[in-house]
């Protein structure tokens, strides 16, 4: 295991002791009886979610039902149809729900629970997992990247590598006992309906979608893809965000898009999740049983930019605490991503360089990230 972050020290000055303090987590926080939010974790007033007359949207209200993918006719006689709106979704909103997806709801509600139950942990046991290492296989932390953020946001993580399980797993918490059978059971079947999820997508990126309900032979390069999914990365990422005593100061997380191709995201039905939609904040409303999917990074470079990563960040609320997992899935740490040759040609040309999962952490490790700034620097620019 990688090395601790020291959090039992109490000596120093003041600022030091306070430091400390928030390096344990707003959940730590919350169990010592916190009655206001403190200022490492207010925002600017320009970066608060009640900025620019949202007041009105921040809790239950301009709800967005985002389009809705049904896994169940996506491998029937519908499957083109549901291409074509997966291609618009991934378009247009970059994120869908995906509904009849096939994990057994007992694999799911144990997921969800079982996280809660680490969260619910004594802080002794949940600190024996952090790590500022950030290629460490399991890391327990809080905020968005505690080593850099200046201002702190209201969330506690779980990071879990999953590949090759054999080596991770080992590292896994070992507390509460059935939480590493449980959730490798989870991470085994999210791998896999990413694999088949993906499929159709390249489909609807790369191929003409057909008009029977025949799947069309695949391409060289779609195989050699799939097959490096196979052995691709998968970071699950179970996060707590408690109780917030001011929720309009604060972030859960602050607006970011995911570096990966796809991202699988199970949430409780405590609405907190929002993304940029037509340059406004909107709620995502849940729906039971289902997946929140989100086009990655990765995805809009090989797409050449036609599918889109998305901004999306997350409320806190005052009443309720909200716990939510996220897969994000993509090619292997050592995997050089690009544009896909056949999407390139003289009137759409190569808009993005290529990079890994190497430059990624680099970029981060150097720099408090902001929105979208990773996905801008691979960017290239074409005189007029």
């Amino acid at each position: 295991m990688s090395p601790a972050i020291a959090i039992t020290n109490d000596s120093g000055n003041e600022n030091e002791k306070e430091e400390r303090q928030y390096q344990r987590g707003v959940k730590h926080l919350c169990e010592n009886g916190v009655s206001k939010v403190p200022d490492k974790y207010i925002l600017p007033v320009l970066d608060r979610p009640t900025t620019n007359h949202e007041e009105d949207n921040l809790f239950n209200k301009d709800n967005l039902m985002l389009p809705v993918i049904d896994f169940a006719e996506l491998q029937g006689s519908n499957r083109p149809q549901v291409l074509k709106s997966m291609a618009n979704a991934c378009e247009q909103h970059g994120f869908f729900q995906l509904v009849n997806h096939g994990i057994p709801s007992d694999v799911i509600s144990s997921m969800m629970e079982v996280s809660r139950r680490f969260f619910e942990l004594p802080f002794e046991e949940r600190a024996n997992y952090m790590s500022s290492d950030l290629n460490s296989p399991v890391r327990y932390g809080t905020s968005f990247n505690q080593n850099n953020d200046k201002v702190f946001c209201w969330r506690d993580f779980l990071k879990l590598m999953c590949h090759p399980p054999s080596d991770v797993l080992p590292h896994w918490p070992s507390s509460p006992p059935d939480f590493r059978e449980l959730a490798a059971s989870y991470a085994k079947e999210t791998k896999f309906l990413f694999e088949i999820v993906m499929v159709a997508i390249i489909e609807s990126l790369l191929g003409e979608v057909g008009t029977t309900t025949t799947k069309k032979k695949k391409t060289k390069e779609e195989e050699e893809l799939l097959e490096k999914f196979q052995n691709g990365s998968q970071l699950m990422v179970v996060n707590c965000y408690p109780p917030c005593p001011q929720p309009d100061l604060t972030l859960g997380m602050p607006p970011h898009s995911d570096y990966g191709f796809l991202t699988l995201l199970l949430q409780d039905q405590v609405e907190g999740l929002q993304i940029k939609f037509q340059d406004k904040w909107v709620t995502v409303q849940p729906i039971p049983n289902s997946f929140v999917v989100n086009v990655g990074d990765h995805l809009e470079i090989f797409s050449n930019g036609k599918y889109k990563s998305v901004l999306h960040r997350v409320l806190v609320n005052s009443m309720k605490a909200r716990i939510s997992v996220a897969s994000l899935h993509s090619l292997s740490f050592q995997c050089m991503i690009g544009p896909s040759p056949k999407l390139i040609d003289e009137s759409n040309p190569r808009r993005y360089r290529d990079t890994d999962f190497k430059s990624f952490l680099e970029y981060i490790t150097s720099r408090e990230p902001k929105s979208k700034s990773f996905l801008e620097s691979m960017k290239l620019t074409y005189e007029n």
